[in-house]
């Protein structure tokens, strides 16, 4: 059973989902950018959604985003169900697209941990050794400069959606935003922390990269693989889904993060233990969001996880 997860208004996430067995079924040709540039938008729109950065891999994608409403679960629902659906029929794939693990959900508690988690997401190809800079990606992403005042822009595809339905534009816009805390008049000087910390990341996943011994795929041939092989490199076993994030060198404040989570866990446990056996007057932690969506359950009006 999986851990209990404070869903709050105004958290900011990194969000990563896998294909199912390292599949290549998002590789980066221009069928699949727009169908996720499209889906992510209408369905950002939809749930108050913030983007602030992202990278679609040819076997998973990340997200940096602020789930204004709280929302999220339902946001990845839609989200990861149109990509699903659409890539089902452009690659004409049977059964399931997404990895049967669920998506890892890493909240960013500090703007240290925002800074280096989309650093990682645009370092990402890198660390893969398929390109040496991201920015060489050629699948859907966002760059350095793009970010607070980019907009992901997409037709809609031609599977899938009906242009009959008014839900589905013809075209769907989402401005880029910047993250909590940094306004227009400090966004350069959060650009250029992004810029140095993405310069260090790519050149130490490089340094791994040569180590290892392997040559850069590089753009055109990582358009060119089949949709239906595997990834072949080694992956370490997924035996950690860390829960939130605070950055390097902030020791005071993974232990304020880790307290409250696990304050939150305790509290939802107990009220859960009195809900089963009835007590329907229980009052979940705040935070709580499918007992609350699901069974109208009552929820502390506090936060604990600040």
């Amino acid at each position: 059973m999986s851990q209990p997860r404070s869903i709050v208004p105004g958290a900011t996430y990194l969000l990563t989902r896998r294909v199912l067995r390292r599949h290549l079924l998002l590789r980066p040709d221009a069928a699949i950018t727009q169908l996720v540039l499209y889906s992510l938008a209408v369905s950002a729109r939809r749930f108050g959604i913030q983007v602030h950065a992202l990278c679609v891999m040819s076997t998973h994608l990340h997200l940096v985003i602020t789930d204004i409403k709280g929302e999220l679960p339902l946001f990845l629902q839609i989200f990861h169900r149109l990509v699903a659906l659409g890539t089902k029929v452009l690659r004409a794939w049977d059964g399931p697209m997404w990895d049967h693990e669920q998506t890892s959900v890493v909240r960013l508690m500090t703007p240290e941990a925002v800074v280096e988690k989309i650093a990682y997401t645009l370092a990402n190809p890198v660390a893969a050794g398929l390109v040496r800079r991201g920015r060489d990606w050629p699948g859907a992403k966002v760059l350095v400069d793009e970010l607070g005042r980019g907009t992901l822009r997409a037709e809609r595809p031609a599977v899938y959606f009906n242009p009959a339905n008014p839900r589905w534009p013809d075209e769907a816009t989402l401005p880029l935003a910047l993250p909590p805390g940094v306004t227009p008049d400090t966004a350069d000087g959060f650009r250029r922390a992004v810029d140095a910390e993405l310069e260090r990341q790519e050149a130490q996943a490089y340094a791994e990269v040569q180590q290892r011994g392997y040559d850069v795929l590089g753009a055109e041939r990582a358009r060119e693989v089949s949709p239906y092989e595997r990834a072949t490199s080694s992956e370490p076993v997924r035996a950690r889904n860390p829960t939130f994030a605070v950055g390097r060198k902030q020791p005071g404040a993974w232990e304020r993060a880790a307290t409250a989570v696990r304050a939150f866990r305790a509290a939802y446990r107990d009220a859960l233990v009195h809900w089963r056996l009835g007590m329907r007057d229980v009052v979940f932690p705040a935070g709580t969001w499918c007992m609350r969506v699901l069974h109208a359950a009552s929820i502390e009006t506090c936060v604990r996880i600040v």
